[in-house]
């Protein structure tokens, strides 16, 4: 009994210490309560609604030689579109991959090869940021300016029909979305829920980040947050989004899948962290496919649409294998013989305009096949490419 009692409090001891290592004690509770709650009976099909969102960063590691971006990009351009066109979803449309592109990065040569991606239909460009050290000012100018040079010179993007102004999807650089970042690096702007709602941004899409301290409690949902704009992090907690709801404070979270593996254990006791990233060491087997479905991530009422986003570094030379090649590609073929049966399952494969446009669908109580919905409020833009 004593060897017993000791063995367990060892246990409890080390587990303790893995929730600190891990920043896990933030969102834990939540994923625990999220695992107990019964699931609601759906009649007729769950449609699954999948999006692959990537942090793409040609000058990733800064390279001195532009050759190598040209290479990365350029592998891209001849790779990808001819693994996608392999792959259709329950309405013949191919994966669809949505570039994040920073800011800081911009070359035009580079975004006119993936805006040729784009208007042949295998996805669509986006915004991304990497800041430190930034003040409002300096961050407003940053995206506004952006924001025009995509959609005048790639045309990409596409205007809000009520207001004129340009939308873009959002992804923070280094996890650090509203300076939420505990050491203080990697934004410095506490009012930047604000800003992005004013300059144009129709959701974020940063997270999960886990392990990383930058990871919000609120977990595997789509919510609204409020700027506290005297506060970092305002977008660790919020209000979900819901079935005859109304936007709420200033942004919409789109969470991608975060669970635990108990299928991959560390030392053959603590389950690995599902964070939903595909890459080298992260390939996208069969079990986390299920583990992203079964996250159940949907805006509240509307359980039979499932939205799984999961992420990527893509221009990153040790992870174009599993992204380019054999992982992805069965990944995908495994979402289409599980996950789009028509009966039990329909799937549909969207880029983050349009799983956007679909969860504000949702919102306002539109059911069926999301599919009719995928220009719901936002329209397809209009990709600019001089001849390659």
């Amino acid at each position: 009994m004593i060897i017993f009692f000791s063995l367990l409090l060892l246990f409890v001891f080390a587990f303790i210490f893995i929730l600190k290592k891990k920043n896990m004690s933030g969102w834990l509770p939540q994923y625990i309560k999220q695992r107990l709650k019964k699931a609601v009976e759906i009649k007729g099909p769950t449609h699954i609604i999948f999006s692959f969102v990537d942090h793409y960063e040609p000058q990733w590691g800064k390279p001195n030689d532009i050759n190598v971006e040209r290479s990365r990009v350029d592998r891209w351009l001849a790779e990808y579109p001819k693994m996608a066109k392999k792959h259709q979803d329950a309405d013949g449309f191919h994966p669809q991959h949505t570039f994040y592109y920073p800011e800081e990065e911009y070359r035009f040569e580079h975004l006119n090869k993936i805006a040729k991606m784009c208007q042949d239909g295998f996805g669509e460009i986006e915004l991304h940021l990497h800041h430190h050290n930034d003040n409002s000012e300096n961050l407003r100018s940053l995206i506004t300016g952006f924001c025009q040079t995509l959609h005048e010179k790639h045309g990409a993007l596409s205007h809000n029909p009520e207001t004129g102004q340009l939308n873009y999807g959002f992804i923070h650089g280094n996890w650090a979305l509203d300076n939420s970042d505990p050491t203080g690096n990697n934004c410095g702007v506490n009012d930047e829920l604000i800003i992005l709602r004013e300059t144009g941004c129709y959701a974020d899409f940063t997270f999960p980040s886990a392990p990383h301290p930058t990871q919000p409690d609120t977990i595997n949902s789509i919510y609204y947050a409020k700027d506290d704009p005297n506060k970092p992090n305002s977008h660790n907690t919020g209000i979900n989004c819901k079935v005859a709801g109304k936007p709420w404070g200033d942004i919409l979270m789109v969470n991608g899948p975060l669970m635990l593996n108990w299928k991959k254990l560390k030392r053959g006791i603590f389950p690995q962290i599902e964070n939903s990233d595909v890459r080298k060491g992260m390939e996208p087997t069969q079990d986390r496919v299920d583990l992203w479905v079964d996250a159940n991530v949907h805006v509240e009422g509307r359980p039979e649409w499932r939205f799984i986003k999961v992420h990527t570094h893509g221009t990153q030379e040790r992870d174009m294998d599993v992204l380019l090649g054999q992982p992805c590609d069965e990944m995908f073929s495994y979402l289409e013989s599980q996950y789009n049966d028509g009966e039990n399952y329909v799937l549909h494969y969207v880029n983050s305009r349009e799983m956007y446009n679909m969860i504000k669908a949702a919102e306002e109580g539109k059911q069926g096949n999301p599919n009719q919905y995928r220009d719901y409020f936002l329209p397809r833009p209009q990709f600019k490419v001089r001849p390659l």
